[in-house]
């Protein structure tokens, strides 16, 4: 009996193995879209599980605790330095406070003194943590941060804050002594009458307007720490620094208000639900402007440039817009001119033991 032999042309062999290539690519694709869908319904029974897991805490927590209100406890403090926006920042939470259920009261220290004596740190931070009326709380004013972990307190607020270009702060706050604002601009203001502008000041070399008025932001940062306070102090600097990323939830920049409002209602809905809203449409997004204000000359804002306090004050400045502007990247994106927050892009899976 012969063998039957069957040849194969070479285009025969060229089509057979476009057909075995084709066959492969359709498999492989259809495993890809089963493992899309498996991973998909992963996802979907995660999610049910957490909602569950989460529903199942809310009923434990109504059945067992007390009111959900007397539980609120969270403290805000916004050490606000001068001439950032603050007060415009400010009366956008005194706007909200009673809509969003929370308290915000004014720390009014004598002259205005952003140091306490020890004995008034002490006082102050058992109010803050103690005083359970008052909370949750939004407390301003123009104090240097204090280390609540240095008292004994179980617990510790939030810390916020605004900064500005050093040498526009320090133009800003010139002429609000001698203008004031249109904030309250019958109220006498400390140097009024004084008709000298900036530039003429800086000429001079009038003490209003000297490289160490620049030593402010820092500071405030800082401390409570004597070396906080002496002009030019690396050592000051670094504390800033450190204080800044790790002691304070977020610190945002005047010249991008509206970022920094946006942020904050993003993580913290429970007070500034509304803020972002307010500012854009309501009458005090702008409420404080210092009237009589003139832009220093190129010359002015050089000579001061040469300053080591400046150079140190603008270090600080940079390094916290530099800050601001990454937790923005990972906050916000900007589509078709306007701002947007992301949505939540994480969850949990594998939650075990599982939920009966």
């Amino acid at each position: 009996m012969g063998v039957l032999r069957i040849i194969m042309s070479p285009k025969i062999q060229l089509l057979a193995v476009l057909a075995f290539g084709v066959a492969m690519l359709f498999i492989e694709n259809q495993i890809q879209k089963l493992d899309e869908s498996r991973a998909r319904l992963e996802r979907t029974i995660a999610r049910h599980e957490v909602a569950e897991v989460e529903q199942r805490h809310s009923e434990d927590v109504s059945r067992e605790l007390s009111p959900l209100a007397e539980k609120d406890d969270m403290i805000i403090i916004y050490n606000r330095v001068p001439k950032t926006a603050s007060t415009s920042f400010t009366n956008i939470a005194y706007d909200l406070c009673g809509k969003n259920h929370f308290h915000v009261l004014h720390i009014n220290t004598t002259k205005n003194n952003p140091v306490m004596s020890l004995q008034d740190q002490v006082r102050f931070v058992r109010n803050v943590t103690s005083w359970s009326e008052m909370k949750p709380g939004f407390y301003h004013g123009h104090v240097a941060y204090l280390d609540f972990s240095k008292y004994g307190v179980k617990g510790k607020p939030m810390y916020i804050n605004v900064v500005r270009d050093p040498i526009e702060r320090l133009v800003s706050y010139y002429y609000f002594l001698r203008f004031g604002d249109d904030y309250r601009p019958g109220l006498r203001r400390r140097k009024q009458g004084d008709k000298k502008t900036f530039d003429e000041c800086v000429l001079s070399g009038g003490s209003d307007c000297a490289p160490e008025k620049l030593w402010l932001q820092i500071p405030f940062f800082c401390g409570h720490h004597s070396e906080c306070w002496n002009g030019g102090s690396r050592w000051a600097l670094e504390q800033a620094k450190y204080n800044l990323v790790n002691e304070y939830l977020l610190v945002g920049v005047t010249e991008e208000l509206e970022d920094f409002i946006m942020i904050l209602e993003a993580a913290l809905p429970r007070f500034f639900k509304g803020a972002t809203e307010l500012y854009r449409t309501g009458k005090k997004s702008h409420l404080r402007k210092t009237t009589e204000k003139k832009p220093p000359t190129k010359e002015t804002i050089a000579k001061l440039q040469q300053s080591n306090i400046w150079k140190i004050e603008n270090d600080f400045y940079e390094f916290a817009l530099e800050q601001f502007q990454f937790v923005r990247a990972h906050t916000v994106r900007e589509k078709d001119g306007e701002l947007y927050v992301l949505a939540q892009s994480f969850f949990y899976e594998k939650i075990y033991p599982k939920v009966n």
